[in-house]
């Protein structure tokens, strides 16, 4: 269906200002783009062979089912219903709420500032991977000669071999951005995430080729019962399905504005869910058979070489290249698919920060790409192109997730369910066109299950971090770029809170028009305005 078939005037005109998906297809290939990201390929592996191996099967489903996919269908129901960026849609739901909007933004701005560094090492190992330029010391190479990683502090030393590609990653993040939802974002999608999809499909099927591959396979899959009865396990599982599906700050919110109104969004949620779980599962077949390989090759437990993060990409991954067969194809495949997932990714996470600025400012799609894109990529080039960036990155990234991503999604979904109660409503705007229905079971698990889910993994990621120094990172570093930057995003967010929305912006509850199916005055339990009945000629949003 087309994003404005069916729909009045100033409907159509609305959609084609703030720019919309031209079909339900896209944006689910959009919304599994973000969602797939780095941390399926890199992070889902581990996880879940450190929490029980196959029996973390258990778990992760559970938490997918009872916490995942229900906040992942809160965050379509508030964008779509709303029909605007994340400060927009907080503001229409609640004005007191636009700030949960704006702290979504900065951690997005934060996130999209380093997150473009790694592609950009990514980048520059997919063409180390044809001639091995790592040589036999790849963990020397990737902090000495690449990085040029030296003591822990903070300087303004250049390194040429990441300020490049870091560069061109930005220039071509900008392009798309500045293309517009359809076609920039979409046109991204529909060729990234098939060809993403294939690569990874057939560098699965290679490693699976590995001598050794079995080994690591059973390291993976084999059942530890008893894990199950551990709670840290399972604060593992509910973190890596938030982490994992870009929910809780702000992506899906601003996507799903850009729907038609009619589409089925619990069915889509359901998709994205599923496919972004069977892309964890594919990555930790891959991964696993590949360090299966490794270890057999150095005569080890796979044990011993498992990691993750940035560990298992530019030290593990190089050093199985080095040694398999057909290693070059191996890397290209591997750091390519890398880079594909994270471009879909950076994109939808600086989208949120340009759909803010487009909606409270009324600016064209270029001028925001430009007001938001040019800082970022600035800040970015100055922190992550030196000596000290891989400290820096490191600190932020810990901090943000742990700290920023968790505790707005948490804070967020309390408000929307026991200070507004609104999650009557917004299940609601689900039913209209959604299947199957969500009702009460819905409702509880947003309310109840999700929320403990999400404390329990804080309170033990606050312990671990109480306990030690997160990686006997020096206590100025961990102040200024962790605990003081987690601290002051929700107070930059309240305070943009409270700058004007540019004349004619409509605020109060959804616009004119959100379910055209249904009377306006059924569809939430938190607006006590009356409105327009649908389909009556109002621009969405009450734009001039």
């Amino acid at each position: 269906m087309s994003t404005t078939e069916g729909r009045a005037p100033g409907q159509a005109d609305e959609a084609r200002r703030r720019g919309a998906f031209s079909s339900r297809r896209v944006f689910i290939l959009a919304a599994i783009g973000s969602a797939v990201g780095l941390g399926n390929i890199w992070r889902f592996p581990y996880v879940a062979y450190e929490n029980g191996g196959g029996a973390f099967v258990v778990p992760y489903l559970v938490a997918l089912l009872t916490a995942g996919i229900p906040f992942l269908l809160l965050d379509y129901a508030i964008g779509h219903r709303h029909r605007g960026s994340a400060p927009l849609s907080f503001a229409r739901l609640r004005r007191g709420t636009e700030g949960l909007g704006w702290w979504q933004v900065g951690i997005c701005f934060v996130i999209a500032v380093y997150y473009a560094a790694v592609i950009a090492w990514a980048l520059r190992y997919t063409f180390f991977s044809l001639d091995e330029a790592w040589g036999a010391d790849p963990e020397g190479f990737f902090f000495g000669e690449f990085l040029q990683a030296g003591d822990v502090e903070v300087t303004a030393d250049i390194v040429p071999g990441v300020l490049v590609p870091l560069l061109l990653v930005w220039l071509a993040v900008l392009v798309i951005m500045a293309l517009g939802v359809q076609r920039g974002i979409g046109a991204t999608s529909l060729v990234f995430i098939p060809v993403l999809v294939l690569a990874f499909a057939v560098l699965v099927v290679q490693a699976l080729f590995l001598e050794g591959a079995a080994a690591g396979l059973d390291a993976l899959f084999t059942p530890d019962w008893s894990a199950l009865a551990s709670a840290p396990v399972w604060a593992a599982a509910f973190g890596q399905i938030f982490f994992s599906l870009s929910i809780g700050f702000g992506i899906m919110i601003t996507y799903a504005s850009y729907v038609g109104r009619r589409e089925d969004m619990i069915g889509s949620g359901l998709v994205v869910g599923f496919s972004n779980s069977g892309f964890e599962l594919l990555a930790g077949i891959g991964v696993f058979a590949a360090l299966g390989f490794m270890a057999q090759a150095g005569g080890v437990a796979v044990g011993e070489v498992a990691s993750d993060g940035i560990g298992l990409a530019f030290i593990a991954f190089p050093t199985i290249i080095s040694e398999a067969p057909a290693g070059a194809l191996l890397g290209v495949l591997f750091f390519g698919s890398l880079v594909i997932a994270g471009v879909t990714s950076l994109v939808s996470v600086i989208e949120v920060v340009i759909s803010a600025v487009r909606d409270k400012l009324d600016t064209g799609r270029l001028t925001a790409t430009l007001l938001v894109g040019v800082p970022a990529a600035v800040l970015s080039l100055v922190l992550f192109s030196t000596t000290s960036g891989i400290y820096v990155l490191d600190v932020v990234d810990h901090f943000v997730n742990q700290y920023g991503i968790l505790v707005v999604a948490l804070v967020s979904m309390l408000i929307v369910a026991w200070v507004l109660r609104a999650l009557t409503g917004l299940g609601d705007h689900l039913n209209v066109h959604g299947r199957p229905r969500v009702g009460a079971g819905w409702r509880v698990l947003v309310s109840l299950v999700a929320p403990v889910g999400l404390a329990l993994v804080l309170v033990f990621a606050l312990r671990d971090d109480l306990a030690a120094p997160y990686e006997d990172y020096p206590t100025w570093l961990l102040v200024v770029c962790g605990w003081a930057l987690v601290l002051a995003l929700p107070l930059v967010g309240f305070l943009l809170a409270r700058l004007p929305w540019h004349a004619g912006t409509h605020l109060d509850g959804p616009p004119p028009g959100s379910d055209p199916a249904t009377p306006l005055h059924a569809t939430t339990a938190t607006d006590p305005a009356p409105r327009d009945r649908p389909g009556t000629g109002h621009d969405e949003g009450g734009h001039r």
